[in-house]
């Protein structure tokens, strides 16, 4: 037992990770070390859990769960780091894992690992020896705000080291925890199960298809017809998240394949999640533990872990761990998806049962030093040697900021994006808060409303908007006329179309919300519908004369080729729009009005926008930097003395001669310069275009000529611009979704920091 004096140097714990009756192996894994880590605490004061929420309404978690983060909510993440700070929590350890954080290639932890004031160690359950380059960057950032990075197999060591460049004495072995179970003689608990008189062989774990369990189905007529005896015993439900995508189709295609080789009396599914009790107790009462994955890439496995600590003769596949935990004579491997070696070594187990318990007592003696009491002692004494965190450089500033951020940053808020919503599309107008029916729809707002919606979906995950993408989708493909190739745009109350073919802007706006939903699509379903569309209206273009027109495309088309980038003929266009905004700039700006036209408009920042997006893909760099250049001289013109930013009205616009109209300023403008000055950023990393956003957005929360805010906290929807008697009242469809979408990019952004970290 550890002495108290060390406990008490250890202090208050805080387990970060996915937490039972949350079902998939980081819950259990975390649950089983953090229940571990109490007992040898003496206290469960002392050790607290922050749960990863993956569904709105959370799990039902045990009282040990102090903070719960919803996964796709970056601010969650700031927000449990300033709790474990405040309550002086003296250590966390992180369970770490891709697909269980939100953001860019779960990006979103590092934010909380950056502002923990405490020593941090990170147990990785998956190293990847082939990353992308965004997986590449959250590990270096794992080790860049960790004080120890943990695994659970030598060779996980020299991948890090040798793919990561991640220093050898920033790692630390410690193995997955296990049982400490009975070393107990197969077929105990067969009447339990079942299984009565049986010879089982076991498979546990969530189902998905990466599980091979095919390949060890395929093999059981050559195991049964040597021992007719056998029962193979697959125990444990599909994964959620592959029941949220498919259903239980797999499950359903695995017993088809069972009736189809006539093995339905000798394979058995058990579609339950079980408590660890039971789990051992069906370990204990198997002869044989088949794992039959098909990845070598996989650098840990806890089921195989159990399979061996309690002593169950194990045949595996040779992925990584397999191969050094079963190494000495521990277990058997088999080549992957070879249901003939699969079937030959079961078979020679079956019939050798001298070899059978020699393999599983070796196998449970050498996890004894992996039960999960030996395991929690290895993180405590590994903590208690980890000096005091140094803070890092300027973190307090970094963390008022923060505050500030997330303070002023309200809620993405879609109520009154719904009110204005019924089953035809989105209503164009409101008076005040109320839609006014009198204006019936159009394609611009339903166009923009489509990216709110497929770029919040992005951002969050939630299911909930996912009918509203459909119904704007809907209204656009409805509003598409075949016969010229054009989108009408107005619609009345009593869906009466207005118009044979709406306006070229109003064309290129619905062309631009299908190019987002090309990009950003939650199923490919809406991705091939967006796309069959965009494709059948983007022809016409060609002979749009508007600039705003050309510019609302080549977002859009930028957009659609992020996923069909080899489409030539979209490529050709992009460039030929983008090239004749160019020239605009060409032939009219000069050092003292960097503008493309006499008069600065309406929707200004989409010109420049466009020129930055083009010139980065085609590429063109006298087109980029104009771009930038153009972007940046609207920036200063609509400067007030004082640095808010003071948006040119529409009652008048600027001219050359600096005529300008100070009032009914728009939310739209407001929008276009976010958008722009975000994807500069994203481009350079340069956080000076970041802070530019940020100057923006505030704007609609009050850091405006009025000093009142435009927005409306309460509904999430935004007035239909800043006059000077005060804000209009009304909350049409058009300035609610330039707030909306202001807010969803300039979180997104927050969540690729990391990946824009030049340091990371």
């Amino acid at each position: 037992m550890m002495n108290q004096r060390k406990i008490e140097s250890i202090g208050k714990i805080a387990v970060i990770g996915n937490y039972l009756p949350r079902q998939c192996g980081i819950a259990t894994f975390t649950t089983d070390l953090s229940q571990s880590l109490a007992r040898e605490l003496m206290t469960g004061e002392n050790l607290i859990n922050v749960a990863m929420d993956d569904i709105p309404e959370g799990h039902n978690y045990s009282s040990q769960v102090k903070f719960r983060v919803r996964q796709n909510i970056l601010s969650d993440y700031f927000w449990a780091a300033d709790y474990l700070n405040a309550n002086q929590y003296e250590a966390a350890i992180v369970q770490h894992e891709y697909g269980i954080f939100g953001g860019e290639d779960g990006a979103h932890i590092l934010h909380m690992l950056k502002f923990l004031k405490m020593p941090v160690i990170t147990n990785l359950h998956t190293i990847l020896e082939n990353p992308t380059d965004g997986q590449r960057k959250v590990m270096k950032g794992l080790a860049k705000y960790s004080d120890r990075l943990l695994v659970m197999s030598k060779k996980a060591i020299d991948i890090l080291v040798k793919v990561y460049d991640i220093d050898r004495e920033m790692i630390a072995f410690i193995p997955h925890g296990v049982p400490d179970a009975a070393f107990e003689t197969p077929g105990l608990y067969n009447e339990l199960f079942g299984v009565e008189n049986k010879d089982v062989i076991l498979t546990f774990g969530l189902l998905g298809p990466d599980k091979g369990i095919e390949s060890m189905i395929e093999a059981m007529p050559l195991i049964v017809k040597e021992h007719p005896n056998v029962i193979y015993l697959i125990l444990g439900q599909t994964h959620p998240h592959i029941i949220e995508k498919s259903g239980d189709s797999y499950r359903h295609d695995l017993q088809q394949l069972v009736n189809k080789l006539g093995m339905k009396n000798h394979i058995v599914f058990h579609n339950h999640f079980v408590k660890l009790e039971t789990l051992v107790q069906y370990l204990q009462t198997s002869k044989i533990y088949a794992i039959p994955y098909l990845k070598k890439e996989q650098i840990t496995s806890g089921t195989l872990s159990y399979a061996l600590g309690v002593g169950t003769a194990v045949v595996s596949t040779p992925f990584w761990h397999a191969e050094e935990l079963l190494a000495d004579g521990r277990g058997k491997l088999v080549p992957f998806n070879s249901p003939i070696e699969m079937s030959k070594e079961i078979n020679n187990l079956l019939s050798n049962d001298q070899e059978r318990e020699m393999m599983r007592f070796k196998g449970y003696q050498y996890g004894r030093s992996m039960t999960w009491k030996e395991v929690a002692k290895m993180h405590l004494d590994l903590l208690s040697v980890i000096k005091e965190r140094k803070p890092l450089e300027n973190i307090q500033e970094v963390v008022i900021k923060y505050h500030k951020i997330f303070n002023e940053l309200p809620e993405i808020n879609l109520s009154h994006l719904r009110t204005l919503t019924d089953d035809t599309g989105l209503l164009q107008h409101a008076k005040y808060t109320t839609p006014n029916l009198h204006h019936g729809y159009c394609v611009d707002d339903n166009g923009r409303a489509l990216i709110a919606v497929t770029k919040y979906y992005s951002l969050r995950k939630d299911k909930e908007v996912l009918p509203l993408i459909q119904k704007y989708l809907a209204f656009l493909f409805y509003a598409f006329n075949p016969e010229n190739g054009r989108f009408r745009n107005f619609m009345s109350y009593d869906r009466r179309w207005l118009e044979l073919s709406g306006s070229e802007d109003s064309h290129a706006r619905a062309l631009w919300g299908l190019g987002i939903t090309v990009k950003e699509a939650p199923d490919s379903s809406i991705r091939n519908m967006a796309m069959l569309l965009f494709l059948d209206a983007l022809p016409i273009v060609k002979h749009f004369s508007s600039p705003r027109a050309w510019a609302y495309t080549v977002l859009g088309l930028q957009a659609y080729l992020s996923i069909y980038g080899g489409d030539a003929s979209a490529r050709k266009i992009r460039d030929d729009l983008a090239r004749k905004i160019y020239q605009l700039f060409k032939n009219n700006a000069s050092d003292e009005w960097t503008w493309c036209e006499n008069t600065a408009t309406y929707a200004n920042a989409i010109l420049p926008h466009a020129l930055i997006v083009a010139g980065k893909w085609i590429p063109d760099q006298e087109m980029y930097d104009t771009g930038v250049k153009s972007l940046k001289w609207l920036l200063k013109v609509q400067t007030a003395q004082d640095g808010h930013l003071s948006i040119i009205g529409n009652n008048g616009w600027l001219d050359k001669n600096g005529n300008r109209s100070m009032f009914d300023q728009q939310p739209i403008e407001v929008k276009g310069l976010i958008d722009a000055c975000l994807d500069v950023y994203i481009e350079t990393g340069d956080k000076k275009w970041f802070e530019e956003s940020e100057r923006c957005l505030s704007w609609f929360l009050g850091q405006n000529d009025l000093q009142i805010p435009v927005c409306d906290y309460k509904t999430g929807g935004c007035g239909d611009g800043l006059e000077r008697q005060g804000v209009n009242g009304n909350q049409g469809a058009e300035s609610t979704l330039a707030w909306l979408i202001s807010l969803i990019n300039m979180n997104t952004a927050m969540g690729l920091q990391f990946h824009l970290d030049k340091n990371i």
